[in-house]
């Protein structure tokens, strides 16, 4: 008889009316990926809490992947098949980055990136010899198996791919260096565009930290995989993050946009020039928030629109600053908003000097990681009270995203990028960011919004 391994991937139960949303979220590429690492012989099923209430299934070995947003119902639904006999391993960021904390609610950890070690889990699964541990290597990309995308489930609007892995940026509040290495590792373009051209969704997410990159090799491999999409004629509409030094180059800026490119996240965090300092943003502190305009237009000028990120609750913000940062989004030739409070998560240098300092206010782990999901605020600032600051910050989310500003920049980015697609994933954005932070009841789904734009 065939063994059955059963993947799970949790939903945070505090947030989950919030979340548990199909048309902000996309399918979970590392168990997909763990998925194709898995012998022939081993049964496979997925369960995936965005779309599916948790039932109970037998199998031999259960795996799950969590942020740390996650981990609690990871620690909870391993704690139902361990009481069964059932072994349990769990990877992904947060347990990479606090093992000690794993180790006590599954049997195994694996720590790091799990490719290298999987096949070392399941043999000794089958031979009753599972380890406590297992410490993955950041292997080359170069013939990385495609996700098992018929365990997805078919109703993710978007679908989602990744050409690479690492950053050599050390941003203060990010753990993306420690989790996958300093250094970019991509993989070949051919593969990439092998794997694009089978993704069944007309909508595509690249997950990448960056698929730009910050050399001269890198922006030049992205042409390539841009110039492939156009070569192959695979018509797909797709989004991606980067730094700011994406509108160094023009030529890359019109093959994405050729390519299917409609949107481009931003990291911009904030206007301020000594909290790009404080937070080791270094690329952006370097050049100035003085430069964003004229990046935001390289963009536009394109058809291109900008996902810009802000965050709120920053170390040196007072109330001037959150009401001076929500006026600078307001009145930004940004497309779409996401904004979020400051979150320490483990694994970044913010969490160590919080935790360090006695500033975290809900410090009770594992219970309380349920409560760093980027939409509540988790430390103490330095110059308002904790109080002060919520209230504050929650006024400026509601002048930010009231629904007649939100179709006004719907309009301007349909005059700045003169792409009536981009406009609407835009303000499709836009929306779904209000419906998390103002838990609306009707909500106005993607599928909506793209009907008769083609």
């Amino acid at each position: 008889m065939s063994k059955k391994l059963l993947l799970i991937n949790p939903i945070n139960q505090r947030r989950k009316g919030l979340l548990r949303d199909k048309h902000a979220i996309y399918p979970p590429l590392a168990l997909g990926i763990l998925a194709a690492l898995t012998p022939d012989d081993w049964e496979i099923s997925l369960i995936d809490e965005n779309f599916d209430d948790f039932v109970y299934r037998d199998a031999d070995l259960v795996a799950f992947t969590s942020f740390t947003s996650t981990v609690n119902r990871a620690y909870e639904l391993a704690a139902v098949y361990r009481s069964n006999g059932v072994p349990t391993v769990i990877g992904g960021i947060h347990a990479s980055m606090m093992p000690e904390e794993a180790v006590q609610y599954v049997d195994s950890v694996v720590i790091n990136e799990a490719e290298s070690v999987w096949k070392d889990v399941i043999r000794d699964v089958e031979t009753g010899s599972l380890k406590k541990t297992y410490k993955g290597e950041w292997l080359s990309l170069e013939g990385l198996p495609e996700p098992r995308r018929d365990l997805f489930h078919p109703d993710y609007v978007f679908g989602s791919i990744q050409t690479g892995r690492g950053c050599p940026m050390k941003c203060d509040f990010c753990s993306v260096h420690t989790f996958n290495g300093n250094k970019f590792r991509q993989r070949p373009v051919d593969e990439v565009l092998d794997e694009f051209e089978k993704i069944p969704q007309q909508r595509i997410f690249i997950v990448d930290d960056n698929l730009i990159g910050y050399s001269r090799s890198s922006f030049d491999r992205a042409k390539s995989i841009f110039r492939g999409l156009i070569d192959r004629n695979i018509k797909k509409d797709w989004f991606c993050q980067a730094s700011i030094n994406v509108a160094d180059d023009d030529e890359l800026l019109q093959l994405a946009a050729e390519s299917g490119c409609r949107l481009i996240l931003l990291g911009i965090e904030s206007e301020k020039a000594s909290s790009l300092v404080q937070m080791n943003k270094s690329l952006n502190a370097k050049r100035g928030s003085e430069s964003y305009a004229s990046v935001f237009d390289a963009l536009h000028k394109h058809g291109i629109g900008v996902l810009g990120t802000f965050i709120m609750g920053l170390e040196d913000d007072d109330e001037r600053d959150l009401i001076h940062r929500a006026e600078y989004i307001m009145a930004s030739g940004v497309d779409a908003i996401q904004t979020t409070l400051m979150t320490p998560l483990p694994g970044t240098a913010l969490f160590n000097r919080l935790h360090h300092e006695g500033r975290l206010l809900y410090s009770n782990f594992p219970e309380d990681w349920s409560r760093y999901h980027f939409g509540e605020l988790v430390h103490q600032p330095k110059k308002m009270s904790h109080e002060a600051m919520i209230q504050c910050i929650q006024q400026q989310f509601v002048r930010m995203y009231d629904p007649k500003a939100l179709k006004r920049r719907m309009m301007q980015s349909l005059k700045n990028t003169r792409n009536p697609v981009t406009a609407t994933w835009a303000y499709a954005s836009n929306l779904q960011y209000r419906n998390i932070f103002f838990e609306e009841d009707e909500r106005i789904t993607l599928e909506d919004l793209f009907k008769g734009v083609k």
